[in-house]
């Protein structure tokens, strides 16, 4: 059995415990069985929750990590997670949602995880495994003999934190019912202009990088920066798009009365920020992109796409 079929079964049978556990769960609660668990269950969804993830996850997702030397799961999962929480929530016993406002939560939340799954397998060569992270490789090499332990906090542990609490919005649609209303529409129409806005960066940037890859087996010059389409007024126009999606959930939750949802959101924002000012690092070190894309961060927006500030004198220097 190849690698790539190994690691597709391994990563489709991956959440069955806790998805067994729940319908369990389901099952015993609608028999109205009073066992001291299933009424814990049934008062702490947001607590089962994270105690499933702790437990399926991190400690499952990292033995797996530790056994195969890579920790590539989990990219995987950031792209399912969010599908199978807005199903929890709304199916657990606590929920009390406006039905109508719930589905359209599901719905988004399905069509931004097919649209990431799609790239996730494109980028990946249609492969189940075949990389982890850079940053996970960089840490690999900078920690040593000491990775195998950091790896469950930095790789899972936080990972929880970010994926729970951007999930957020989801508890809160399905803990009250109240009235769909315009700030609803607007919330939709957000998430929606934000999956479109990535699926459309991430394709171009698909393009570019598959083009320079014929351009560097052909032995001809490749191409320093992608200038073009979004890119051409957003340096990173697919994290702005993410973005946006995100925040649309936040909408939802601000709109049935628990804005303290946007947590989630800011803290996942400011660290894409971090993560945005590594990725410029890590280009800048390829000498033959460093004098062009020097130009192409003076002027060009870093998120929100805008209108270039571009200087005469630096004209000599565009590659596009």
């Amino acid at each position: 059995m190849g690698r790539n079929l190994k690691n597709a079964i391994l990563a489709i049978l991956s959440p069955l415990p806790s998805i067994t556990f729940y319908l369990t769960f389901l099952h015993y609660n609608n028999n109205n069985y009073s066992s001291s668990l299933w009424i814990w269950c049934s008062h702490n969804p947001f607590l089962l929750a994270n105690l499933l993830f702790f437990i399926n996850i991190n400690l499952f997702f990292w033995i797996i990590g530790l056994l195969q030397s890579c920790h590539w799961i989990i990219d995987l999962y950031w792209t399912v997670i969010p599908v199978m929480l807005s199903h929890y929530y709304a199916t657990h016993p606590f929920s009390k949602p406006n039905l109508w406002r719930s589905n359209v939560v599901i719905l988004l939340t399905w069509v931004w995880s097919i649209r990431l799954t799609h790239s996730y397998f494109r980028r990946e060569n249609w492969q189940w495994g075949g990389r982890e992270d850079w940053r996970f490789n960089e840490m690999r090499i900078q920690y040593g003999k000491h990775w195998w332990w950091l790896s469950f906090f930095v790789v899972y542990v936080s990972q929880q934190v970010f994926l729970m609490g951007i999930c957020l919005p989801m508890y809160a649609v399905n803990s009250i019912d109240t009235l769909w209303n315009s700030w609803d529409s607007i919330a939709t129409l957000v998430c929606l202009f934000g999956i479109v806005v990535v699926y459309f960066a991430d394709t171009q940037l698909h393009e570019f990088t598959s083009k320079n890859k014929i351009l560097k087996e052909s032995g001809v010059d490749t191409i320093p920066n992608l200038d073009s389409g979004l890119w051409q007024y957003s340096r990173h126009p697919n994290n702005f798009g993410e973005q946006l999606w995100w925040w649309g959930l936040v909408n939802f939750g601000w709109n049935v009365g628990h804005g303290w949802t946007f947590i989630g959101s800011f803290v996942n924002s400011m660290c894409l920020a971090y993560v945005t000012v590594l990725v410029e690092q890590r280009i800048l070190k390829q000498a033959f992109r460093t004098k062009s894309y020097r130009m192409y961060q003076k002027s060009t927006s870093v998120w929100v796409p805008w209108f270039k500030s571009f200087r005469q004198e630096d004209s000599k220097y565009k590659n596009f």
